[in-house]
């Protein structure tokens, strides 16, 4: 038996164990470290021919046939593209669950497909992956043609999940009604969002599969029936198996969807359709990837009843359909990677020596990197790109890759370096020269930063990012209204970026266009729910006095974002802006408990209890966070304005708030009339009323140089009892 084992931190680290069920040992590795996917694999009835998926040379469609040896060597020209199926049509084919007939001469696969494919937190459930669109193509091994099946080729409906008969004479596939996302507009993407499948993830909509059988004939195919007992039931019928004699059909059966289904159990049913049984090895979480011993008596599947790694699991059936109780395969699986698609190979235990890879080329790790970065692993983004910058040191898209990623890695003038290099290989690369600028601007070098993404525009006028970029650049040299119509140029350009929309209403906010502001927050929210946007709109709500509207998006808050520290931290922000300190507190104090480090929990979590009253617990929560960060100029400044104005007098301490307010004040460049106005308070409590004065009247010519009408009474209060020599309480 072979099986798929998948490192779950790492994807591209597949491996493949082949051995006897009934070995007592680990079963050997026959293939190791495929930077490509190769998961979806099958053989023939015999084993001497294998198919597996593969992400090859920049094609997602690329599939590798080859002939099984004990030393078998997967190159270029074992490799064909589902692509090449009427592909002067120009649309996507990913080639999906393709599977080799019993003589091992046709392939049978989906084509011109689409699927919902979101990744999601959990590692349990890590993904949401089903189609929603294609048709069934046969590739005929002898000939190298490809063609679509005859009543499997609807573009009305949506067939994949094909398999074939133990004659091959018919082909069973999971059929729906074809469907397309209302959100979606790039229809190339692989990686969707959850705004993008939204109907799915959040609005409950189902999408269920029948089975259905459908003549070969050589590739003529005919007509498509349901098969009985495995369609029209209500329930998501996929993944159907034959077993070798012709006898049985077990198939997986969910409320919906497909792939990685918490709820999917394994069903048999005879193999002409008739009445669907639930078989007694079913486990109580998840049941699929299963596979048929050559003799029929045994059946192996995956379930994830033990953990959150898919384990194997052994059952036997009998004549009459019926199993045993599962039994865990210990020795196929560990227990820090996922077992998946077992498969019985009628071969011996000594036919598969090796299976090694010589086609990886540099495409290979770039594409591999590509799918760590959107996973936000930069880690293993970081080893890819430079494996296939090792390939070819003049790959451009590797080469600014890199530099983003160690850009956002914190390590910014590595991160220049190879964007420059790549600059120096192409000069006109508008994503090196955006990334540059990204990296320029993280340097403090804003100038800089705006001359590199007018070059990338110069190439690509409608770079949203690059807009949204300079936008940020121009905002930072005070450039206000250029900034404004740069992210309005960025949502022109892509109506879809959720950074421009944020952006652009941060400005509104500015200029005091709260109306249109709050639009725009809420079109970014929809694009991509991120706690920041939230906080954001829910303080402007709260300064509009919409206070019922703000208490609802907290709510919606909860509900849409994970529980990491920084949303949590968010929360807590959105639930201050609305007045409500105990439930920010909660929120904080659960930021901190997910990241105790965190920054700004922890020192918005002192800000909440010294505006609640709780004075002792605030000059314990700051002292905390400068541990941890000890110039940090704001909770310098509060732990400072505690220590001097607190009710109770043993908890002031006017030499301490000296220090402190003074390392803020030299933090901020004596440029913060508010730190500047603490550390009069601090020198006035410390009885050092000449230096208190001094500093309190350069707060109030500061505030009036900047402005800050309503910050001026107040401080000249304060002013007046220094000079009677009167220290200030709160």
């Amino acid at each position: 038996m072979l099986h798929d084992i998948r490192e779950m931190l790492d994807p591209s680290r597949i491996q493949w164990r082949f051995g006897p069920v009934s070995c007592r040992e680990r079963p050997r590795l026959v293939l190791t470290d495929l930077p490509v996917c190769g998961n979806c694999h099958s053989f023939s009835a015999d084993g001497t021919w294998l198919g597996m998926d593969v992400d090859y040379a920049n094609d997602r469609g690329s599939y590798a046939l080859t002939r099984i040896e004990e030393q078998t060597v997967l190159d270029a020209g074992k490799i064909l593209t589902w692509s090449d199926y009427k592909r002067d049509e120009n649309e996507p084919t990913f080639g999906l669950l393709s599977q080799v007939s019993p003589d091992g001469n046709y392939v049978v696969s989906t084509v011109k497909d689409r699927s919902v494919f979101v990744p999601k937190p959990e590692i349990e459930f890590s993904q949401l992956f089903f189609p929603i669109k294609g048709i069934l193509a046969v590739y005929s091994r002898r000939t190298k043609n490809f063609s679509a099946l005859p009543g499997a080729d609807d573009p009305e409906y949506v067939q994949s999940n094909a398999v074939w008969s133990a004659d091959g004479k018919r082909i069973i596939f999971a059929r729906s009604k074809a469907y397309a996302l209302s959100a979606l507009r790039d229809q190339g993407k692989v990686l969707l969002t959850e705004e993008e499948c939204r109907e799915f993830l959040k609005e409950g909509k189902t999408f269920r599969f029948d089975l259905y059988s459908v003549p070969f004939n050589e590739g003529r195919g005919g007509k498509a029936e349901p098969l009985e007992g495995a369609s029209n039931n209500g329930m998501s019928n996929y993944f159907p198996k034959c077993s070798p004699d012709g006898k049985w059909i077990v198939f997986c059966k969910a409320k919906s969807f497909m792939l990685l289904q918490p709820d999917s159990e394994l069903y048999i049913l005879p193999a002409t359709g008739g009445e669907a049984r639930r078989l007694q090895c079913n486990t109580g979480r998840m049941n699929s990837w299963h596979s048929w011993s050559p003799n029929s008596k045994w059946l192996v599947f995956s379930s994830k009843a033990r953990g959150p790694y898919t384990q194997l699991f052994l059952t036997h059936i009998d004549e009459e359909g019926n199993s045993t109780p599962p039994v865990v395969l210990d020795r196929f699986t560990s227990s820090d990677r996922a077992a998946n698609i077992p498969e019985f190979v009628n071969l011996s235990p000594g036919a598969i020596q090796n299976i090694r890879d010589k086609f990886t080329d540099d495409h290979s790790y770039w594409r591999a990197g590509n799918e760590f970065l959107k996973a936000q692993d930069w880690k293993n983004a970081e080893r890819m790109f430079r494996k296939a910058l090792a390939m070819n040191p003049r790959n451009i898209n590797a080469r600014v890759n890199l530099g983003s990623v160690l850009t956002r890695t914190e390590r910014v003038e590595e991160g220049i370096k190879h964007l420059r290099a790549a600059l120096e290989v192409d000069p006109r690369s508008a994503a090196a020269h955006h990334c540059l600028a990204v990296a320029l601007a993280m340097r403090g070098r804003v100038d800089e930063a705006v001359v590199r993404c007018r070059k990338a525009l110069e190439v690509k006028p409608d770079m949203a990012d690059a807009r949204n970029t300079l936008g940020a650049m121009l905002l930072r040299q005070g450039e206000t209204a250029q900034a404004m119509a740069e992210f309005r140029h960025a949502v022109e350009a892509d109506p879809r970026n959720a950074n421009a929309l944020a952006n652009l209403a941060h400005v509104e906010v500015g200029t005091g266009q709260l109306d249109l502001a709050a639009e725009h927050y809420r079109r970014s929210l929809r694009l991509r729910p991120a706690g920041d946007i939230y906080q954001a709109l829910a303080g402007l709500l709260a300064r509009q006095g919409k206070k019922q509207e703000a208490l609802e998006l907290c709510e919606q808050a909860a509900s849409s974002l994970s529980s990491t520290a920084e949303n949590r931290y968010c929360r807590g922000r959105m639930w201050q802006a609305v007045g409500r300190r105990a439930e920010a507190a909660a929120q904080f104090r659960a930021a901190l408990e997910l990241d105790a480090g965190h920054l700004g929990a922890g020192h918005q979590l002192g800000l909440v209890l010294a505006e609640m009253g709780h004075t002792a617990d605030a000059i314990r929560q700051y002292r905390r966070v400068l541990e941890r960060h000890p110039d940090h100029r704001q909770t310098l400044g509060n732990l400072a304005r505690l220590l001097t104005t607190a009710a109770d007098p043993a908890r002031r301490d006017g030499t301490e708030a000296v220090r402190l307010a003074e390392k803020a004040a030299r933090l901020a460049d004596a440029r913060n009339f508010v730190v500047l106005d603490t550390l009069a308070a601090a020198y006035a409590e410390a009885n050092r009323w000449e230096e208190a004065l001094i500093t309190q009247r350069q707060a109030i010519r500061l505030a009036e140089s900047q402005r800050q009408v309503r910050a001026v009474p107040p401080m000249r209060q304060r002013l007046d009892l220094y000079e009677l020599h009167q220290p200030w309480r709160e």
